[in-house]
């Protein structure tokens, strides 16, 4: 049975919960420097509630049938607030390498100022399974990262794959983008 759209004041929900989630990222930053060097249980829940809410609100602004513009940019502008927010983070507390975090940063800073670019030559971005991949193990990597002492292997691990998952998912969308404008 497929889902009905849904009215108003529940139609705005998967769109408040993006705004929830940049709403939480100064919370985030304040528990992370509280902390014990990137060591820090609460940013960790309150990082992994930021990844949760992130499949929700897309999940049900879907079968809810209310999607919008503002959700197509506001929703992934979150993710890569809060999980460049997180690394960077994580880098200045000395858990993480800086030369990864210039990666994801500028990933980032290419796919952000190249899609305006490619938004007024007509693409149409969809977020593509590596990207979607990529993104919940990078969430993973700076829950594990977060709530595990430091020298723990297992996040380290986890962060370096979903590192070269962004890689991979930042290559695949300039791909897309140049078939698509040129």
């Amino acid at each position: 049975m497929a889902a009905q759209r849904v009215d108003y004041p529940l139609s705005q929900l998967p769109n408040a919960l993006t705004v929830a989630r940049l709403a939480v990222i100064p919370v985030f930053v304040v528990l992370v420097l509280q902390g014990e060097m990137g060591h820090s249980v609460a940013a960790g829940i309150v990082f992994g509630a930021s990844a949760f809410t992130d499949q929700i609100d897309g999940w049900l602004a879907r079968r809810w049938h209310v999607e919008s513009q503002f959700g197509k940019f506001a929703d992934p502008l979150a993710d890569r607030l809060m999980i460049d927010t997180g690394v960077v983070l994580l880098a200045i507390e000395g858990r993480l390498p800086w030369w990864p975090i210039a990666i994801v940063l500028g990933r980032d800073v290419v796919l952000i100022a190249g899609s305006r670019f490619a938004i007024k030559s007509g693409y149409e971005f969809s977020v593509s399974l590596v990207g979607q991949i990529a993104t919940w193990v990078l969430y993973s990597s700076v829950v594990a990262i977060l709530i595990t002492r430091e020298g723990t292997l297992f996040p380290l691990v986890l962060f370096y794959v979903g590192l070269g998952l962004t890689v991979a998912a930042g290559i695949g969308y300039l791909f897309a983008v140049w078939r698509a404008v040129r």
